[in-house]
């Protein structure tokens, strides 16, 4: 995928769901995998032609895993233009040591957006942007269908009552396909996720299955986003 079309989709998200205001401060939540450096590039090159003028700061939450090196996402900002910071946590030992979690998906992702929240409300910027592309949006849908017996998936703009902040998903009409073309084609150095649940969880599982029954059945996932996305409530119609 070639970085114009990135655009596209990306300025297509932001115009539907008014996801972008002139003055904003948004932090891209920043792991260093293919999905926020996908939204990086997007982010850093839309600020320069966008209408409305704002302002991004990458932003990591290091778990604190040996083998993570912020180096590398810090050259990949400073080619961009784009601030970044590092948010040191004991996450990973609290969750993986300490409290020996056997599911510890979701109480190190709550740790994990709770650290990175303050941290930006601190600051003072007012947006966060995650990488959560169309295929992420799918499996969060089947996950909540299969685990938990109902229909829910990520909405494009969140917003929190406790901080103020608001959560924006820029890359919600992307393809993971065409994230990893965008990722090949510019050969972007992507940063390997070291946490030890990494592949061995339920998304991991629903995203086999999900690519399974794509290649059985042609064309289902866009149905399922476009069942999905019937749900959204476009800003106009508010």
């Amino acid at each position: 995928m070639k970085i114009q079309r990135l655009y596209s989709y990306v300025r297509r998200a932001v115009d539907d769901f008014q996801m972008i205001a002139d003055g904003d401060k948004i932090a891209v939540g920043m792991s260093g995998g293919k999905d926020s450096l996908t939204l990086l590039y997007a982010l850093a090159g839309l600020r320069h032609f966008y209408p409305k003028k704002f302002d991004i700061m990458a932003v990591t939450v290091d778990l604190g895993f040996d083998e993570f090196h912020f180096e590398d996402i810090q050259m990949i900002c400073e080619g961009l233009q784009v601030k970044s910071h590092i948010i040191k946590t004991r996450i990973g030992q609290i969750v993986f040591k300490e409290r020996k979690e056997a599911s510890p998906c979701a109480i190190c992702a709550k740790m994990r957006k709770g650290a990175l929240n303050d941290y930006v409300k601190n600051i003072g910027y007012n947006k966060v942007a995650y990488a959560h592309h169309m295929d992420d949006m799918i499996e969060t849908m089947l996950l909540s269908l299969f685990y938990e017996g109902r229909f829910y998936s990520f909405a494009p703009v969140t917003k929190l009552d406790r901080t103020g902040l608001e959560i924006i998903r820029p890359l919600m009409y992307v393809p993971e396909a065409d994230v990893k073309g965008f990722v090949n084609k510019y050969q972007l150095s992507v940063i390997d996720n070291p946490c030890p649940a990494d592949s061995v969880t339920r998304r991991a599982y629903i995203k086999t299955l999900l690519q399974q029954i794509n290649r059985e059945n042609p064309g289902v996932k866009t149905r399922l986003f476009h069942a999905i996305a019937a749900g959204f409530v476009h800003p106009d119609a508010e």
